[in-house]
């Protein structure tokens, strides 16, 4: 008895080896399947973050006006206005920061929106 008893344990300690085996290998799977979802999350956001910043830019015009836009606008060449990288960093006083709202410009203190 304790033979086939004996037989049968090691049957069943090898069924569990087995199912040992299959659930590591099904984790894995699954792990692997969430590492690859986060670099692919992980990429989309630095691909929205880098497009997002290279359509930024610093407008200046000849008054010394200058302020930030989020997209590129087709500004009129008689307008007169100077676009910079938005890492661009102005010197002296002949510059000044402008806050405004929506798109335009600025001429003298008025904010003009096209």
């Amino acid at each position: 008895m304790s033979l086939s008893g004996g037989r049968a344990s090691e049957r069943n300690l090898e069924s569990l080896r087995w199912e040992d085996d299959v659930n590591t290998t099904q984790g894995l799977k699954m792990r692997n399947i969430g590492l690859k979802a986060s670099v692919l999350l992980l990429g989309a956001a630095a691909l929205g973050f880098s497009a997002t910043q290279a359509s930024a830019r610093i407008v200046c015009n000849q008054e010394g006006d200058c302020w930030h836009v989020r997209s590129d606008y087709d500004y009129k060449p008689g307008l007169h206005l100077t676009i910079h990288p938005d890492d661009w960093r102005f010197h002296g006083d002949h510059y000044r920061w402008r806050e405004h709202e929506g798109r335009g410009y600025w001429h003298g203190n008025t904010w003009m929106t096209f």
